[in-house]
């Protein structure tokens, strides 16, 4: 695999309140940054327009990859990928199972599915439906851990390298095999030396609640890391 990890790992917007994006946002502004992730799962349709809004007055030009909620429109994927050329719409599991992805037709090469870690896979997830995985990296690692049923779905498709195009990327903690959304150590990344290089993809999205200067620190740490796993 050969990747500019400067250009594929993404800081995020992510939060679960307004002031949770309008501060990452703001520092956004500050920072003129063009490129970023965005994570929608938190907020509901009143919020997501205002949060569109903020976005259009935003120095940002491009959102690869978005993490949708479950009651998203197409019309709204439409919108991201119009105005910010999203490529990667990220969703889970329960959204087959809910059957959420029929009001999705149409971006169906779009969607890549984020496994969970409950030991638990419904007969509706179908990966080869839609354009592939977007592997929650933190995830697999506690999958790994205890050989899963959610891992395994995905460690037996490995050879399908179509299918692992983009990742989201958060802290693991090894003493309890949990993932963590708030990262306190930069060693809290170093469980990706572990991980196969298969599921690196093309985008990797910070989903760390840290702020937009953490998550930039965060990413210098892990482009070196992960330009010396690659090598």
């Amino acid at each position: 695999m050969k990747n500019n990890f400067e250009k594929s790992i993404l800081v995020s917007i992510t939060g679960s309140t307004q002031k949770e994006w309008q501060d990452k946002l703001e520092e956004i502004k500050t920072l003129k940054i063009k490129e970023t992730a965005l994570f929608l799962e938190m907020y509901e349709a009143e919020e997501r327009k205002k949060i569109y809004q903020a976005l259009l007055d935003s120095p940002i030009k491009s959102i690869p990859l978005v993490h949708i909620r479950h009651d998203m429109t197409k019309g709204e994927l439409e919108f991201l990928q119009k105005n910010f050329k999203t490529k990667y719409f990220t969703c889970h599991e329960e959204n087959f199972a809910n059957h959420d992805v029929k009001h999705w037709k149409g971006f169906y090469k779009n969607i890549y599915l984020e496994m969970n870690f409950d030991n638990v896979v419904s007969k509706e997830v179908a990966v080869e439906k839609i354009g592939g995985f977007c592997v929650d990296l933190s995830h697999f690692k506690v999958g790994l851990e205890k050989l899963s049923k959610d891992f395994e779905y995905v460690f037996k498709r490995k050879a399908i390298h179509k299918y692992f195009k983009c990742n989201h990327l958060n802290g693991w903690n090894p003493k309890i095999n949990k993932d963590m959304h708030t990262v306190y150590e930069l060693k809290n990344f170093d469980y990706l030396k572990t991980l196969p290089r298969f599921v690196f993809g093309k985008f990797i999205a910070l989903e760390t609640f840290n702020s937009i200067k953490e998550q930039l620190e965060f990413k210098n740490y892990l482009t070196e890391l992960l330009k010396n796993k690659f090598k």
